[in-house]
């Protein structure tokens, strides 16, 4: 039974990050169609902006916002440079400049930070908590109760402000949205930013357990995805259970398997949702735009 829940309270952490990075995910490609597969770099942002700004003797809480600000603008970047002058391009044309952006961004790192794996001080100390038997660390908290408060301020924002609305008016007619008055570029730049934003939370919350370097956003872009697609992609619900499903079922391949099949995990449930359920668990049935 021990066994079991240290399994589950690993797999719900990292499946809580997973969540975040595939919440960047459904935000952007609702208001704009795109797949930003540089969403794992805000991510990587996050951890070692915070890193590298505390190192440099800034108080942990102003570093945080530092790197969350960073990544905003490397959001804002990312659309205004890349994303805006390829609007009519088709969504592969869009998937590899966001791969290409991710390239950058990525070089970018190891010029300005390093190459080497950093690590930031827990918010409520290192020392584990026993629950029924499998040590938890203070920071897994940290990290659920982050994921449960972006969900919940994101779901207000788009149900209960016009700004929301104005994003959900897009994501479903882009044009109708712009003959209505709404500036959809500007609601595509929003969305960009807010991304980033949660990308670097993600990755603020995560390094304390996880360590963070140059390098890590490529595979939680993947997996990211890969959660997106299982709930359902353009789904923020679908978003959270896709990531927890799939941050569980890695920890349970590793723990009763081998830790070898820990990434493989991703790429079976990929091929299985494309296989027997395209639309994903809270998707629509049809993904075509009208």
């Amino acid at each position: 039974m021990a066994e079991f829940l240290q399994f589950t309270s690993s797999g719900l952490t990292v499946g809580a990050v997973y969540a975040l990075v595939a919440l960047g995910f459904t935000l952007i490609f609702n208001a704009s169609g795109v797949v930003n597969f540089a969403q794992g770099e805000f991510v990587m942002l996050g951890g070692m902006g915070t890193v590298f700004a505390a190192a440099a003797g800034v108080p942990l809480p102003l570093a945080a916002l530092l790197a969350v600000a960073l990544a905003v603008v490397a959001g804002l970047l990312l659309d205004g440079l890349a994303i805006r002058p390829a609007r009519q391009a088709g969504p592969i044309v869009l998937i590899i400049i966001t791969i290409g952006a991710a390239l950058v961004i990525r070089g970018l790192a190891q010029v300005f930070f390093d190459k080497e794996f950093h690590k930031l001080p827990g918010f409520s100390g290192d020392a584990s908590i026993h629950i029924g038997g499998a040590a938890v660390l203070p920071q897994t908290f940290w990290v659920l109760a982050g994921t449960l408060a972006i969900f919940s301020g994101m779901w207000w924002f788009m149900t209960r402000t016009m700004t929301g609305k104005a994003l959900r008016a897009t994501a479903a007619n882009r044009l109708a949205a712009e003959l209505v008055g709404i500036d959809t570029r500007l609601v595509t730049t929003l969305a960009f930013a807010v991304s980033a934003g949660i990308g670097a939370v993600a990755g603020i919350l995560i390094t304390p357990i996880t360590l963070t370097n140059y390098d890590i956003g490529t595979m939680l872009a993947l997996k990211a995805f890969v959660a997106s697609v299982l709930g359902g992609m353009g789904n923020p619900i679908g978003a959270v259970v896709g990531g927890l499903l799939l941050g569980l079922l890695e920890a349970f391949a590793a723990g009763y398997l081998s830790s070898s099949y820990k990434d493989a995990a991703a790429i079976v449930v990929l091929l299985l949702v494309l296989f027997a359920m395209p639309s994903g668990l809270f998707g629509s049935k049809s993904v075509e735009r009208v």
